[in-house]
């Protein structure tokens, strides 16, 4: 059996033990533990949250006083945790309205993935425009200096989202946890101070959600 094979089943093993519904939660733990980006008392937007293992990583990082919102166009199963609700909802119809005028947030993750054709090139652009999805999201609905978190697959337009990225926010960068496999192209940008002067959102089209995400 490969090393990464047995790294793999590891982190499986491991989520089924402490009760994560997928491995997932062992990649924003190890970017949580990098890079510091959830807080006690946050206000966290969780998009395509489905099947909740992110929301379960977050809502004991920003504890009983934060509050974490799952959206997804699939149900999401109740996690019963006091501090997290969810939403069946398309993102891209996200807007101030849908939380309230005052709505903000101090992080916004993003797992959102292309269902996957097999074509590495058309998977990956369908995985920026997903991205390019939530740096919109974030412009409207996350406070200056808050967080982004976004998977995408790496490709020829990566370094046009990380340019993008970088013009928004104080750093980004990118970032392979150890639960993601070797011989996958997935990765994320981990995206942290949002400037004031975020632009607001490019003239890109977003994934439809006849494209969809996991």
């Amino acid at each position: 059996m490969s090393s990464q094979r047995v790294l793999h089943d590891h982190f499986f093993r491991e989520a089924k033990r402490n009760g994560y519904r997928s491995r997932a939660a062992y990649k924003l733990l190890e970017i949580d533990d990098k890079r510091d980006i959830l807080r006690k008392r946050d206000y966290v937007l969780d998009l395509g949250a489905a099947p909740g293992s992110w929301l379960q990583v977050a809502s004991k990082c920003v504890g009983p006083r934060g509050k974490v919102i799952g959206v997804d166009l699939k149900e999401i199963d109740n996690l019963h945790l006091d501090n997290v609700s969810t939403m069946q909802e398309d993102v891209t119809e996200l807007s101030l309205d849908t939380f309230g005028d005052d709505t903000v947030f101090d992080v916004i993750l993003s797992d959102m993935a292309p269902n996957t054709t097999g074509n590495r090139t058309i998977d990956h652009h369908g995985s920026v425009r997903l991205c390019h999805t939530a740096l919109d999201i974030a412009a409207t609905l996350l406070r200056p200096k808050g967080n982004l978190v976004m998977k995408v697959l790496e490709g020829e337009a990566y370094k046009e989202l990380l340019d993008r990225c970088e013009s928004c926010f104080a750093v980004a960068k990118g970032f392979k946890p150890k639960a993601s496999r070797a011989i996958s192209t997935e990765m994320f940008v981990v995206c942290t101070g949002r400037r004031d002067d975020m632009p607001k959102p490019m003239d890109v089209a977003p994934a439809s959600p006849t494209s969809g995400w996991k």
